[in-house]
């Protein structure tokens, strides 16, 4: 499976406690317009924690069904139980998604031997492409470089986002296997493909899906000159997107432009004054607002 270019690690916009899905068709809508590769749907990003089972696997299956085959599907099916996982997996195998972003599991710490097993335990059982998610902040533990080499012999491995905060885990991953390597990171888009990364599952492009791409294709192409002019433009965005946990200020920011409502669901809520303020400046800094 080819992986390139710009993913938007969507968010799931609520209203009244339910999914908004008249906002979320606007959102795809918004990202096919922009030419991004693909939509990530229910990733972290998506709030997929506080989603129900049945709201996650209706998010992907509106999610195919909306896009039509326009672009690319790696529906967030991931879990810390295996268990769980092949069930996410196997329904947004059935709605139509292209390929499924497994994360580590969280919070019970597997060994690199469990780690493994999971994955090819979801990837043998299911048979969809698998996007490896390495996010050692969230989930507790890293997923090894050598794990990823022995992963990457699979024929379902299709590639890793790498969301470590690394950009000397791609070239490691690359030394040793032959995998896609993704940037989790956008602010770390532009090193990671200098040194072989293929793209970014993103959250600044769930607001600038057309300016990602075209930094994105700039930099694939070798024009690191002119994908460096993009970058510097939205640096501010890409690090300020951040300042509480992710999504809360992405959201917080498609709010202010009226793309969605600016609610949450329990235990996140919405960002503090002070960082509000932060935010709006940038966005102005940026052309946003």
């Amino acid at each position: 499976m080819d992986l390139q270019g710009v993913y938007t690690a969507l968010v799931t916009p609520f209203r009244n406690g339910k999914v908004d899905y008249e906002a979320f068709e606007a959102l795809l809508e918004r990202q096919i317009a922009g030419k991004v590769a693909g939509v990530v749907p229910v990733g972290t990003t998506g709030e997929s924690p506080t989603l129900s089972n049945e709201e996650h696997v209706e998010v992907i299956a509106r999610t195919v069904e909306i896009v039509n085959g326009r672009c690319q599907v790696i529906a967030g099916s991931g879990a810390n139980s295996t268990e769980e996982a092949i069930y996410l997996t196997n329904e947004a195998k059935a709605a139509g998604a292209d390929a499924t972003l497994q994360v580590t599991p969280y919070y019970n710490k597997p060994t690199q031997e469990g780690i493994y097993r999971h994955f090819t335990t979801v990837a043998d059982t299911c048979g969809l492409p698998v996007v490896l998610y390495n996010v050692p902040g969230r989930a507790g533990v890293p997923i090894a470089v050598e794990t990823i080499a022995r992963l990457a012999k699979h024929p379902l491995m299709a590639a890793v986002k790498e969301a470590g905060g690394s950009v000397d885990r791609v070239s490691a991953i690359k030394d040793c296997c032959d995998i896609t390597v993704l940037s989790g990171d956008d602010s770390l888009t532009l090193p990671m493909i200098s040194v072989g990364a293929s793209g970014i599952i993103s959250v600044a492009s769930n607001i600038i899906p057309g300016e990602l791409s075209e930094m994105v294709s700039l930099a694939l192409a070798g024009n690191f000159a002119e994908a460096l002019k993009s970058h510097r433009k939205y640096y501010a965005l890409f690090r300020d997107l951040f300042v509480e946990s992710n999504p809360i200020p992405v959201k917080a920011a498609m709010a202010l432009r009226n793309e969605i409502a600016c609610e949450y669901r329990l235990p996140l809520c919405e960002l503090s004054a002070a960082h509000q303020d932060i935010l709006i400046a940038t966005m102005k800094k940026c052309g946003l607002l």
